[in-house]
């Protein structure tokens, strides 16, 4: 095993085990839940529609710096979409500002991009945003994570597998949904699995598009995705409707 592996481990074992907030899942899995980072304005017109089709809603951590931006996504959110997803019933979660990777940035510094962030947002929106959010690129450190998690009614980042039976809201579990409809398997086994174990499968992407970025996925595989999640009997919520549910206090 290569040394970037081997220290990757260590860092995924050790931020899953450090500074923890449980809460248990209890009878109320398998559920399933589409998330999606920055956002494109794709995950909008093309995403939400495809969730939407299956009665579902999505969540979306949202980095306000992008708003109006254009990058290898595609074109970037701008306030209408803001107020398009809450009129539509999704999610509206944190993301930061400046879209900062907190491996790179002292925690300080860190933490006050998030709080720009949502005031940011709130400054377009009245109502709807919630206080959940979302590593960028998945980078959570020890030192952010004893200080924010307290901070958020939970924290998302991309160490992959299933939350439960006991859930840590300080670090939610989630795995990519990228690629074209060839990943399909990878994410039936992933629902499967869920479903034996009565778990919280979370799937995280980016735009949705015919031909996705690296980092995003083609409108056929997240559709077959949802798709199965219902024929799988999964309960399809947002974040925020599952920390509700199985954490009532926050």
């Amino acid at each position: 095993m290569k040394l970037r592996s081997q220290l990757g481990k260590i860092r995924s074992h050790l931020l899953s085990t450090m500074y923890r907030r449980p809460a248990a899942i209890g009878n109320f899995g398998p559920v399933v839940t589409f998330t999606f980072d920055d956002f494109p304005q794709s995950a909008l017109t093309v995403g939400a529609a495809i969730i939407e089709s299956f009665k579902a809603r999505a969540t979306y951590y949202v980095s306000m710096g992008l708003m109006n931006a254009k990058n290898d996504l595609g074109p970037q959110f701008c306030s209408n979409d803001l107020h398009a997803l809450v009129e539509r019933g999704h999610e509206v979660a944190l993301h930061g500002f400046g879209h900062l990777s907190a491996r790179k940035t002292p925690v300080k510094q860190f933490i006050a991009d998030i709080d720009r962030g949502e005031a940011t947002l709130h400054q377009f929106l009245n109502a709807g945003v919630s206080r959940n959010f979302a590593y960028p690129y998945g980078h959570a450190t020890l030192s952010a994570k004893r200080r924010l998690g307290p901070r958020m009614s939970s924290s998302r980042g991309t160490i992959a597998g299933l939350n439960g039976p006991e859930v840590d809201l300080n670090l939610l579990r989630a795995n990519h949904l990228y690629g074209d409809i060839n990943e399909l398997d990878q994410a039936r086994d992933l629902i499967s699995e869920n479903a034996r174990r009565s778990s919280w499968l979370i799937f995280y992407s980016h735009d949705v598009a015919q031909q996705p970025s690296r980092f995003g996925c083609t409108p056929s595989l997240l559709q077959k995705t949802v798709q199965f999640a219902a024929e799988q009997g999964a309960t399809i919520l947002t974040v925020a409707d599952v920390v509700r549910t199985i954490c009532p206090a926050v």
